[in-house]
């Protein structure tokens, strides 16, 4: 009897398991029986590249991607160009299959987006044509920040085409600009509530007077890791009168010696700069011997070459709304001194 009575009582545990498995199996929900605004939840921790095949998984899986709030920045700063740098114009090889890739990225990205992308963020070393610069332009008409890669292959008629298309536009990130001058003049022309730029490159004073007389209302300048004169940052200090924050951070500072044609390294901020900058919110420096960001400036000859380094190096500044996000407390770890002021 009592050997029975174990029996019965097993058997009662396991029929009450299976009813409670069945009930939790009930209640569980399948992936594409979840609801949207969950699937948005999780979608959101994804970049691009891999929220691209979520996207063509399902119908619902599809509608959950399409989310407005999915789009609101579109980061592909994980994408790069396979390149080889050459000697001829545009300096630069790229293999088809990168450009491939970008374009069918930009296609899935602009169907599921509806146009409503206000923040778009391409890596340095993307090199992408005017082609794909035409086809951001007019699926993104709510553009409000703009970071730039390499522009080699994108021509004058393609950059003044597109910036003519973002009348919202507030934030410019780009590499070096030759020819300054056309860009500032349609930025001036056609996006009125333009108020920051960030250049990584040569800033010399025909620069400076070009954004002075193009973007007399520019609040914030970063010209981190810039090759820049020191006429130039004083032109910038004197004449940029609503000029609120300026970055001069591991920039490669250079001052015209009387000898015709040359130029000597400052490596130590001069008191007469510092004391002009005073005037500003926020004013960023720095030129220590110790900072790696400094001493790869050096060994790079003040150009940059981002491609040599970390990932998310190219994406940081020490203007807060200019960073991209990134390991930054490591640089600091490094011996990367962030000097200036604020107001």
């Amino acid at each position: 009897m009592k050997k029975r009575g174990n029996l019965e009582i097993l058997e009662e545990r396991r029929r009450k398991g299976q009813k409670r498995m069945s009930e939790i199996t009930s209640i569980a929900k399948k992936w594409e029986d979840m609801e949207t605004d969950v699937l948005v939840k999780i979608f959101k921790e994804l970049n691009m590249i891999e929220l691209a095949p979520v996207s063509q998984v399902c119908r619902l899986w599809r509608s959950a991607c399409s989310d407005p709030l999915l789009w609101n920045t579109l980061d592909l700063g994980l994408l790069k160009s396979n390149f080889i740098q050459t000697r001829a114009s545009p300096f630069i090889w790229v293999d088809e299959r990168s450009d491939r890739k970008l374009s069918k990225l930009l296609r899935i990205a602009m169907a599921l987006s509806h146009g409503n992308i206000t923040c778009l963020i391409f890596h340095f070393n993307l090199y992408m044509k005017d082609d794909h610069l035409s086809y951001i332009a007019e699926r993104c008409p709510h553009l409000k920040r703009l970071v730039m890669p390499a522009w080699n292959r994108i021509t004058k008629t393609g950059i003044s085409l597109a910036i003519r298309r973002w009348k919202e536009l507030e934030s410019l990130t780009m590499p070096s600009i030759a020819h300054p001058p056309y860009i500032m003049e349609e930025i001036s022309r056609n996006c009125k509530n333009f108020s920051s730029l960030k250049i990584m490159g040569n800033f010399d004073v025909h620069f400076a007077s070009t954004i002075a007389s193009y973007l007399p209302n520019l609040k914030t300048l970063s010209l981190r890791c810039s090759i820049l004169t020191k006429e130039a940052l004083l032109f910038i200090l004197d004449c940029m009168d609503h000029l609120e924050i300026l970055n001069v951070s591991h920039c490669f500072l250079l001052e015209s010696l009387s000898t015709v044609g040359r130029k000597q390294i400052i490596k130590e901020m001069d008191c007469a700069i510092l004391e002009k900058a005073r005037k500003l919110h926020e004013f960023h420096y720095c030129m220590s011997t110790s900072c790696v960001t400094c001493q790869r400036m050096i060994s790079d000859e003040g150009l940059m070459r981002w491609y040599r380094y970390e990932e998310w190096f190219w994406r940081q500044d020490e203007v807060g709304s200019l960073a991209l996000g990134g390991d930054y407390g490591r640089l600091f770890d490094e011996g990367c001194l962030n000097l200036g002021f604020r107001n």
